[in-house]
């Protein structure tokens, strides 16, 4: 990035002085005699979204085959660990994270090598993408450590679904890659304006280690009923993909897309009734990937938005997963229990125990984490009281949602163990 180029605009992600800047962490605001034609604009945009129908095919093939190879293999889901409570066993295979992760793998690795090696047919194709070249071979290697990452986290969660590892061991590779993926690449902290204050870096890199395993977990603690991990993180990723369309940042919105549509493909599959479960191998790269690109997606502009504020948009986009992971891990806290352990008391689970049915659980849930992401998206052109009346609707649904959840008795559903 060149000294002289206009307007920058900051995110959580760049520390001060780097010299190679991600396109989440600076972002050229043109002024309107330089912006590019709308037509330009809008081609950029078709080229990411038609990634969603990629990733879908892709990820709906893998999904497929791999369906096909479980039952032949009778890869079904292993017996529960000690102190572990699991839903009855159906004999289903576990292995569909294998085509997840297939899906949005293949594309990016198809991408990075066809745009490095292959650049001139496909700027023949799309004209628009010629002047974003250069960006994207800035980012190649950032790409090859995030997938480096996110291929470990995969064989591990494949290893788990076959032979359960223990929690302690996984939480320290999770933790692990997120620390490799922090430290290796360019502008993935959090909140690096506390970097001055603290005497260096080490504070945002612990917060951003810290935010990975919290959205990993959150969003492994979400596959615990068929079709709720994928969908929601279908639903969440279209709306940080539609928040970073509109401030241009197309390599983050373009790895939404592949989730999107990897997600897609997986849950033809996987909803109510599930023929197929994502296992590990599959929830794990969705929560790793989340929240390595909400670390990299610029949400708030100095220029452009009216706060600080707009940084908690991913809290509100992620509200549901993420209450989900605090509530369980007080009830087995309270009970004596590991938060690791893996029970029945999910929020999934506790509307089940209320007469819902497994499709109508999943169906709730996308529209909650609907709910509140719209309610994210918005959060960064409003004023300081409309975005603290946004944030105080999130927190009163979230409040009303707890209190019907444990101020009341479960009715008479149990969950089968």
């Amino acid at each position: 990035m060149h000294s002289h180029e206009p307007a920058l605009r900051r995110s959580w992600a760049l520390p001060t002085g780097s010299s190679r800047a991600p396109c989440s962490a600076y972002h050229i605001r043109p002024s309107p005699s330089s912006a590019p034609p709308r037509r330009r604009l809008s081609r950029v945009i078709e080229a990411i979204l038609l990634l969603i129908p990629i990733a879908f095919a892709v990820s709906l093939t893998g999904v497929w085959i791999m369906l096909r190879l479980g039952r032949r293999l009778r890869a079904f889901d292993s017996a529960p660990i000690p102190g572990q409570q699991k839903m009855r066993r159906r004999p289903i295979p576990n292995t569909g994270g294998v085509g997840l992760f297939l899906g949005i793998a293949l594309p990016v690795l198809a991408g990075l090598v066809a745009l490095n090696a292959f650049a001139d047919p496909i700027v023949r194709a799309f004209p628009a993408l010629a002047e974003h070249l250069p960006r994207i071979r800035e980012q190649t290697f950032d790409a090859v450590i995030l997938l480096l990452a996110l291929t470990a986290l995969h064989i591990i969660g494949v290893i788990d679904d076959r032979r359960p590892l223990g929690p302690g061991l996984k939480l320290a590779i999770m933790l692990g890659c997120a620390a490799a993926v922090v430290t290796a690449t360019t502008g993935t902290r959090l909140l690096t304006m506390l970097d001055a204050h603290v005497g260096g870096p080490w504070l945002s890199i612990l917060i951003t280690i810290l935010w990975f395993g919290v959205v990993t977990n959150a969003m492994n603690f979400m596959d615990n009923m068929d079709g709720l991990s994928a969908g929601c993180a279908a639903v969440a990723s279209i709306c940080f993909l539609i928040a970073t369309l509109l401030n241009a940042q197309w390599l983050v919105a373009a790895l939404l897309a592949l989730l999107i549509g990897a997600s897609l493909g997986f849950l033809v599959f996987n909803f109510p009734p599930a023929k197929i479960f994502m296992g590990d191998g599959g929830s794990l790269i969705l929560g790793f990937l989340l929240a390595f690109l909400t670390t990299r997606t610029t949400f708030y502009d100095p220029a452009v938005s009216a706060g600080w504020y707009a940084l908690c948009m991913p809290l509100l986009v992620l509200a549901v997963p993420l209450y989900d992971f605090v509530t369980v891990s007080c009830i087995r806290i309270r009970a004596g229990k590991s938060p690791f352990v893996g029970d029945l008391n999910h929020f999934s689970h506790r509307l089940r125990r209320r007469g819902l049915s497994t499709r109508q659980v999943a169906l709730v849930v996308y529209g909650l984490t609907a709910a509140t992401g719209v309610s994210g998206i918005i959060l960064a052109s409003l004023n300081s009281w409309q975005a603290a009346l946004v944030s105080a609707q999130v927190a009163l649904i979230l409040a009303a949602l707890a209190l019907i959840e444990f101020a009341s008795r479960d009715q008479e559903h149990p969950v089968e163990p």
